[in-house]
Order: structure tokens, then sequence, then C-alpha cells
């Protein structure tokens, strides 16, 4: 299998694989709670992220959240003696108190941007980050003081390239104009086209940011995997989202359906078609994977070719707004 190939992430000068790696479901949500999407192996995830760099998949997605911390120290075993072979972007912004356990409020304060980053430094086993992203905004901190925090971060060399993660177009304008914002990471599959919508899109093609699309396949969904709402795991949180609850269920199920009907005639499965749709928009993808079979179909998906025609089909299946049900839960 041929390796990925790189990309310009924003004009900053960050170079990354088209495709990275999304690490979340790697770990838990939070210790002693419900798993992102059940019960991971550590050994085959290391593999995975090893296998990832042969195929030339670099960049590797991880956030404090994630575990929460735990998610930071797998990828210190997994990336130990290979660090500067890989392009590792983490987050910050949802607070974690110094006992490791989440606090339920959002925190871009100066100060909690230093003591982030040197939690994330030591959980991660280096001396910087390529990708620092805030994870969320903070609705109390102006977005002025935490990007000043972060820039101080990149002059003392402990963070090479800045992000943001779910913010609207007039807080990346506000942002970039303190100091370079490299990447904006939102959620984009065919399921999810708020980018669109919100012209998120167009803001950052303008100011030359990169864009960051996670979950491609729409939460594993439109991998056509799962066809009844058992199949979820009784902790994967997916159960928890109105969009995979009920009614919403099955009409998002038809959609996909029909996803898999184009697909066949492509010959390729509907994970790779519908990631191959991703990329078609001239975008950076993240999807995330705990075993290599997945990575490497993935991977295959990269190197599709969707002509104008096809591209109106997966449309005319999947236009914006189609998918039943909010993303997240209410409240």
């Amino acid at each position: 299998m041929s390796t990925i190939k790189k990309v310009a992430l924003g004009r900053q000068g960050l170079e990354v694989s088209v495709e990275g790696l999304g690490l979340m479901g790697m770990t838990g949500m939070a210790s002693g709670q419900m798993s992102v999407y059940g019960a991971a192996d550590e050994t085959e995830c290391i593999a995975t992220i090893h296998r990832a760099l042969e195929l030339g998949v670099t960049m590797l997605d991880t956030a404090d959240i994630y575990g929460p911390l735990e998610n930071e120290r797998l990828v210190a075993k997994a990336v130990a003696g290979k660090r500067s072979q890989y392009t590792i972007a983490t987050k910050f912004g949802y607070e974690i108190n110094d006992a490791g356990h989440m606090t339920n409020a959002l925190n871009g304060r100066p100060e909690y941007v230093r003591k982030s980053i040197e939690r994330s430094l030591q959980n991660l086993g280096t001396d910087y980050v390529d990708l620092y992203y805030l994870h969320r905004l903070d609705p109390h901190t102006p977005i002025e003081d935490t990007v000043g925090a972060m820039s101080r971060l990149v002059e003392e060399g402990k963070v090479r390239y800045l992000g943001l993660s779910e913010v609207p177009g007039d807080i990346i304008r506000r942002a970039h104009a303190v100091h370079p914002i490299t990447a904006l990471q939102t959620e984009y599959s065919l399921f999810d086209r708020r980018p669109e919508e919100e012209d998120l899109l167009a803001t950052v093609r303008a100011l030359g940011i990169g864009f960051v699309a996670y979950s491609p396949l729409g939460r594993g969904f439109l991998s056509g995997e799962i066809t009844s709402p058992d199949d979820f795991a009784a902790d994967d949180f997916r159960r928890f989202f109105p969009r995979y609850q009920g009614a919403n269920f099955y009409k998002n199920l038809e959609l996909v359906q029909q996803l898999q009907t184009l697909a066949q005639a492509k010959g390729v499965t509907s994970a790779q078609l519908a990631l191959a749709w991703v990329l078609a928009q001239g975008v950076v993808a993240i999807p995330g994977t705990r075993q290599r079979k997945n990575l490497e179909a993935n991977v295959a998906a990269a190197s599709l070719v969707l002509s104008p025609t096809e591209l109106a089909g997966l449309d005319a299946i999947l236009p914006v707004g189609s998918a039943a049900g909010a993303a997240y839960p209410v409240g």
C-alpha cells in the first residue's frame, strides 16, 4: 500500500498528511465513566499508531480531555523514540483539576493556558507540541486573552502552531488578528455540513487557515456497520446523541443504505466513499480508528478520485441538512 500525500495546513508553514489519525476512541471520555466507542485494546491502539507512520499518516490528534489525560500518555508510549516523525496535535479548554478530573467548566484564562500546556508536555513526554488547539471557547474569557497566552507558548518554543476548534467566524477573525491561526478543527461529514452552512470554509480560506475535519465518517455511522441501536455498546456515548436515537436512527440508516448503493457501484466501502467526499472538499480529515485494518481502509480512500457526477450523486442523497436529529445532546 502506497503512503499518503502531504499537504500544507494553512499558510504558516505546517505540512501534514492529508489524513491524520483521530485518537479519541483509544481511551474513555472520563475515568470510570462512559467510553467513546466501547472498550479499546491498548496494544492494538499502539500498533495502529505505528502502522499509521508506515503509511505516512503522521498527524496524531489527541486532547487532554480524552481519558482525561490518559490519551496523551498513550501517545507518549506509542511515539517513544520516533517523536520527530509525528506531528502531534493536542487541545485544551475543558477544565481539568489537579486531581485529573473534569470540572464541567470551560477555561481559556491565560493562567490555565500555561498550566494546560505544561501538563500536556509532561503527559506526551515531549518538549513541544506541533499544533495546539483551543478545544472550545470559554464564554467568560475574551479570545484575545486566550490566544495572546497561546502565542507566548509559540515564542517559548513549547508550541509550533496554533489552532481553534468549533468556533464561529467572528471569533476566528479576532483570534487571527492576535496571532496567525494555522488550523480550525470542526466536525464535517456528509452527515454534518455546518461548515458550509455557516461559511466557516469560506472564512478560513480567505484568512489562509487550514481546515481539519473531525468525525468525517459521522462518528462511524456512515460506515454502514451500525444497523441497530443495539450495535452500540452499553457505555458507548453515541447512545446519548439524538442523531442515533429512536426514529432519527432509522431515518439516518436509510441515508446510509443509499450511500452503500453508490459505494458498491464504485467498488469501495461506504466509509471510503464518505471519507473521499470529505477530502474532495480540499480539507484535511482525521478519521478515528483503533484498528490497523480500518486505518488501512481509510488510507486507501485518500487515493479515490470522485467525478463531478459522483459528487453530485452524493450531494443528492445527503444534501445539507439531511441528517435527522441534533448532532449533540441538548442541555
